[in-house]
Parts: C-alpha cells; structure tokens; sequence
C-alpha cells in the first residue's frame, strides 16, 4: 500500500510539473506576441508618420525631373527638329522675262534644287513666265529673297505646315503595321491546310498593301519637309496683274475700248503704209490711162450733127 502510495504520488507530481510548464511556455509565448504586436505596431505609426515627408519628398524630386521626363518622352521642340512644309508664291516684274527665268533656274540649281515646272506665255512686253522650283528647306528664304531682287517684287506669299505630329504617328503605324506583316508571314509558313493557307494569303497580302500605303505617305512627306515648293512668276513690263484683269465697270470698257480703237487705227495705218507704195506706182499710171480714155470718148461728141430741113406743113384744104 504504501508503495502504490508513492507511485501514484510520483505520477501526480509529473502531471503537475508538464502542467507547469505548459503553462509557463503559454506565457512565455503569449509575452512574445505581445512583444511583437507592440514592435508592430510602433513600426506602422512610424511609417505613418514619416509618409508625408517621403510623398513630399517624393514630390520635390519628381518636379525636378519633370522637364527631362518631358524631353524624353515628347518630341523635340525646336525648329530645326520639326517637320515642317514650306510653300511660297511670289511675282516679280522684270524687263526681260526669259533672262529673269534663266537666272531664277540658276539660283536653284546653286541652292541644290531644281525646277519642278516651267510655263511661258508671248514673248513681248506683257510676256509671262510662271517656274515651280523645288528647293531644299534650309535655303527657303535665301532663295525667296535672291529672286525677288531680279525686278520689282509685286506679290509675296509664304506658307508653313507643322506636320511632327503626323510623322511620328506614321513612324509609329509603319512599325506596328511590319511587326502584323512577319506575325502573317510565320502563320504562314506554318500552315497545314489549303484553306489555312489561301486565308493567310490574303489576309498578308493586305497587311502588305497597308504598309505600303503607310511608307508612301511617309515617303511623301519626307520629300515635302526636304524639298520645299516655291511657284515664282515673272512678268514683262505691260502684263497685267490679276487684279488688272479682273476690273470691270463702264470706264474699264470705255478704256479698254479706247484702247482698242487705237489699236485698230494703228493697224490700219499700218496697212495704209504698206499698201502706199503699190498705190503709187500702179495708181498714177491707171489714172492716166482713164483720162486718156475718157478724152478719146468725148472727142466725136464735139462735132455738131447736120439736122434735117424742119418738114413742110400739109395744105390746108378750102372751107
């Protein structure tokens, strides 16, 4: 009895001792998470606290770096890196028309160019000679000045268009639209069926007339901000500007009628003065060989006729 005593006993006090240190561990643990909530908790206030001063931080910094941001991402601003068309119409008096054209074709051909189109009309006074040159767009204006010191400058008329924006969106479409041309080329080369492959066909053969769509307005406005248009006109010292020919009213008929009658007199003096000589040299013998005609018609005229005895009376007869 006594021994089972001391069993039971000893079996009792190791109960107690794993329930004391389950216990003791339970606390410990609870202290530690305790512990930890408290360093969490310190932590997130801290970083609450110290959010401000990073965002306007954060803030300063992405203000100074705006401008290079902005350069970076947007095209660039200055002239000399835009694409821009240059188109001018000029007219320019001068006394020789086909001289002035010929030194107009020279100051192109200096400024690397070349005449794109050249139209003449009359070879007189009132001549007129319209050139389209074609000029690189760095000597727009040199040449636009040089020309109009060949005579009196009557009109001028310059033209710019700002066409960045279209460029890149063109650069932009033409890569997108070659990266759809191979993605149709390797689907292609892929196919395993007739339908698959005549499906793709097409549909690569239109890919392929897109991009080439897209490179020939590319294509075109390359040569227009390369090569800027000039339309030049020369006109002699009687041609009439447009805003001449386009006058109407009753003294602009008046004139131009008197005009015309003066013209008219002219020629026919002219005429007068040609014929003059003709008239001369066969007039003055015909006319005297017309009075040499009519004096040989009245010459038997001037001889009396002999008239008839007047008839004798008939005899009266008696009553």
């Amino acid at each position: 009895m006594t021994t089972m005593g001391a069993g039971m006993d000893k079996r009792e006090g190791r109960r107690r001792g794993t329930l004391l240190a389950v216990t003791t561990l339970a606390a410990a643990l609870a202290v530690a998470g305790c512990g930890a909530d408290d360093s969490g908790a310190r932590d997130t206030a801290d970083s609450a606290a110290k959010a401000p001063a990073v965002a306007g931080e954060a803030g300063r910094d992405a203000a100074a770096g705006a401008p290079e941001a902005a350069g970076a991402g947007a095209p660039d601003l200055r002239v000399d890196q835009r694409a821009i068309i240059y188109t001018g119409a000029m007219r320019v008096q001068v006394d020789d028309v086909d001289a002035a054209a010929r030194e107009v074709t020279a100051v192109a051909t200096r400024a690397g160019g070349f005449i794109g189109g050249d139209q003449r009309r009359s070879a007189d006074a009132d001549a007129v000679a319209e050139l389209e040159l074609r000029v690189p767009a760095a000597k727009f204006t040199g040449v636009v000045d040089e020309i109009a010191k060949l005579g009196r400058q009557q009109s001028r008329e310059i033209s710019t268009q700002d066409v960045t924006e279209e460029t890149v969106d063109l650069d932009a479409r033409i890569t997108s639209q070659r990266a759809r041309v191979d993605s149709a080329r390797r689907l292609l080369a892929r196919a395993t069926s007739i339908t698959d492959l005549v499906s793709l066909e097409n549909e690569l053969g239109r890919r392929e007339a897109d991009l080439a769509s897209l490179e020939a307005k590319k294509r075109r406005l390359a040569d227009l901000t390369a090569l800027s248009t000039v339309t030049v006109s020369l006109a002699g010292p009687a041609a009439k500007t447009s805003e001449e020919e386009a006058e109407t009213g009753f003294l602009v008929g008046l004139r131009d009628g008197w005009k015309a009658f003066v013209v008219s007199m002219t020629v026919l003096l002219t005429v007068l003065g040609a014929l003059l000589p003709w008239l001369v040299a066969l007039g003055v013998p015909l006319a005297l060989l017309l009075v040499v005609l009519r004096r040989r018609r009245k010459s038997p005229a001037l001889v009396a006729p002999v008239s008839a005895p007047p008839p004798v009376p008939a005899a009266r007869s008696a009553p």
